[in-house]
């Protein structure tokens, strides 16, 4: 349904985009654990891709699109060499490439949602591939880098609930017959919105209730939340 939004070139330059900013966030974490280039390049294709094809796998789009497209494959390779020559160039500029992480991720739970749908998944579920299309590449990328995913971290700034809301608006639309090139915009500016606010302002989702842990605050290094900020949150 992105289709009446956008021409197919343009989705398809949207969607390398989205691959491109997403790569670099894995390649970053992948220099800051300090791996060799072959390590830089497979966090940098699992970050981008991972939610994809996870989601094209669960709905029988074989084979996935990862596979079929070259340009995909290759681009978080790209992404890759230009972070391990340039990553301290890279770390700097790190808050314009929040910004294309954000449009990203509204683009990716939209697309996601919608091509869910379209292969006969019911609403709900529909949703929840949206969702798993957005944030699904970052989760792999930090189990795969020996990290508490950021996606269950508090101490991350919104970043799936963004995408779930995105998601969600697409379903009610669908639901209500109301899906149509304004109402898919809408969706992706909200959830791209809303992951810039929750940046901007550091809002995080909520602990337990009266929560009254044992386990002890991890204490990071000093300028960990800045380095670390396009990892996202809940």
């Amino acid at each position: 349904m992105l289709q009446q939004l956008f021409s197919p070139s343009v989705q398809h330059a949207l969607d390398l985009i989205g691959i491109f900013v997403f790569a670099i966030s894995g390649a970053l974490l992948a220099v800051r654990k300090n791996f060799d280039v072959f390590g830089i390049a497979v966090l940098a294709e699992v970050t981008a891709l991972g939610g994809g094809l996870l989601r094209d796998l669960i709905i029988g789009a074989v084979p996935p699109a990862a596979f079929t497209d070259l340009g995909y494959f290759l681009t978080p390779l790209l992404a890759a060499l230009l972070v391990f020559f340039l990553h301290p160039q890279v770390e700097r500029i790190q808050a314009g490439v929040n910004v294309f992480d954000a449009a990203g991720l509204g683009l990716f739970c939209v697309a996601g949602t919608t091509k869910a749908y379209d292969y006969g998944l019911g609403l709900t579920s529909s949703a929840v591939l949206g969702l798993a299309t957005a944030v699904g590449g970052g989760v792999l990328r930090d189990v795969l880098a020996n990290e508490v995913p950021s996606l269950l971290r508090w101490d991350r700034d919104l970043y799936a609930v963004p995408a779930m809301v995105g998601s969600t608006m697409v379903v009610l639309c669908i639901r209500y017959e109301a899906l149509t090139t304004v109402t898919t915009a809408l969706a992706v500016l909200t959830a791209f919105v809303l992951r810039l606010l929750a940046m901007r302002y550091h809002w995080r989702a909520p602990r337990a209730w009266n929560r009254r842990s044992t386990v002890a605050e991890v204490e990071e290094p000093a300028g960990w939340e800045e380095r670390e900020r396009q990892a996202g949150g809940a």
